[in-house]
């Protein structure tokens, strides 16, 4: 008898997955692809849009065929901020731009100087001024350099629905796509902001649609159920929305590590916007409280720097043990530590440390954590709020047991875990559309964790 399964599109920059999930949340059956990158008419590298097209339809065709599967639903996540824009016939306008295009200045004080100012329109949308990487902001680029092509745009969709809109053919709007960092929703209205109105993008967006739902479709001969798409940050979040009702913040490391805290619906500050802060929307609409810092990054950059000053390989380090004696004796050392002024906005302060300070390679590897950990602890502080009593941590720095001892050190009040859930994008988007197609309820054993205690309490970060 075949296995009933949802097939689920993770949609990366570099990496497009398609997973088929069991019932019980295990993936049987994955297939990836990349795409050389293509130019829009500036010149800048873009999406490819049509291999993207033709792979969505050419990977179901092929799991469609496979006997041991039956497929009873799909659903699309991706990175968003960057629109399609589609014709009357659903084809597309332009390509996809980059959200790292460059965005001219002129229309950025134009746009600002109209709708009040940075300032305003950042606080009202929870969104930093980003430029291109505010995905309105690309909207309002085309209806001023482009007015020929505005007029022709029947639907403006975020990649996650214009996937959708590939299999379902009905165009939606998702509070995912729409409420993170675009600067087209007012969190205090719960409602688009009135600058969408007035310029009328608002028409374009398809309908409005809550992001669990889903769509009865019928492709290929097939009856299935289709979900309006997710935007990737939210995605990964709702393995653990599913399991834990007590409040925690989750803390996912990579290049950047980002702070989301599902149980903070405080309206941002101007403090906070200034340090990098902003709101997500979860897929239940809730206002995701979230800090970034890019210590994912200096990481590398100093690890490499540490390696070439001791002449020593940059993969040691990657298994190098957590030594607490070693973290004492550095927390003692009060010139170094508690005196240097640092700016944590801008990096942990060990890229200005003068490593032949250090004995060792183990020694400086150790404060570059104990550094990056002090960092982390004050972009966590910036969306701690009263009752949260866990952090869970995935990503790189979870698997690394020195950041991992520091971290529960630093914050002895809250239980620090390393978290895993085996492609937690994917396995998220299923869960937001779990009664479209699974007749059982959702596990609760999907998330591996591992707790970490604090050493010593005299130990100061």
């Amino acid at each position: 008898m075949p296995k009933t399964v949802a097939a689920i599109f993770d949609v990366g920059k570099t990496n497009k997955k398609l997973f088929l999930i069991d019932e019980n949340y295990n993936i049987v059956y994955e297939r990836s692809a990349r795409f050389v990158e293509t130019k829009d008419e500036d010149g800048d590298p873009c999406e490819n849009l049509e291999s993207l097209r033709s792979s969505v339809y050419d990977s179901l065709n092929q799991v469609f065929q496979l006997k041991e599967y039956d497929i009873k639903a799909i659903n699309f996540s991706t990175y968003g901020a960057s629109f399609v824009y589609l014709d009357e016939k659903g084809e597309p306008l332009t390509p996809l731009y980059n959200y790292l295009k460059e965005y001219p200045e002129d229309l950025k004080k134009e746009f600002y100087s109209t709708y009040g100012g940075e300032e305003k329109i950042s606080l009202e949308t929870a969104s930093p001024i980003l430029g291109s990487l505010n995905s309105g902001m690309q909207f309002y680029r085309l209806k001023k350099e482009k007015p020929e092509i505005f007029a022709r745009v029947k639907y403006a969709l975020h990649l996650p629905q214009y996937l959708s809109y590939l299999i379902t053919g009905k165009a939606v709007a998702d509070i995912t796509s729409i409420g993170c960092h675009t600067q087209l929703w007012d969190f205090e209205k719960n409602e688009y902001h009135s600058w969408v109105s007035i310029e009328e993008f608002d028409k374009k967006f398809g309908k409005f649609t809550p992001a669990d739902s889903s769509l009865g479709t019928n492709f290929q001969g097939h009856n299935i159920k289709v979900g309006v798409g997710l935007h990737d940050s939210s995605a990964a979040l709702i393995p653990y929305l599913a399991n834990f009702s007590t409040p925690f913040i989750l803390l996912s490391t990579g290049t950047w590590c980002i702070s989301l805290n599902p149980f903070n619906q405080e309206k941002l500050t101007e403090t906070e916007l200034k340090q990098d802060c902003l709101c997500y929307m979860h897929y239940k609409g809730k206002a995701v409280k979230a800090s970034r810092i890019f210590a994912g990054n200096e990481h590398e950059i100093q690890l490499k720097r540490i390696a070439d000053h001791f002449d020593r390989a940059a993969y040691i380090f990657k298994h190098l043990k957590f030594n607490p004696g070693m973290v004492l004796n550095l927390a003692n050392k009060i010139t170094e530590n508690a005196l240097l002024q640092t700016d944590f906005s801008i990096n942990s302060g060990f890229p200005d440390r003068d490593l032949n300070l250090f004995k060792t390679a183990e020694e400086a590897y150790h404060q570059l954590i104990f550094d990056l950990v002090k960092q982390q602890v004050y972009s966590l502080k910036l969306i701690l709020n009263e009752g949260v009593k866990r952090i869970f941590v995935d990503g790189g720095f979870g698997k690394n047991a020195i950041y991992m001892h520091l971290l529960a050190t630093a914050i002895p009040d809250i239980e620090v875990y390393a978290s895993s859930v085996s492609q937690a994008t994917a396995i998220g988007t299923a869960l937001a559309i779990n009664d479209a197609w699974n007749e059982s309820p959702a596990p609760t054993d999907i998330i591996q964790l591992k707790y970490y205690s604090a050493i010593q309490r005299s130990t100061q970060l």
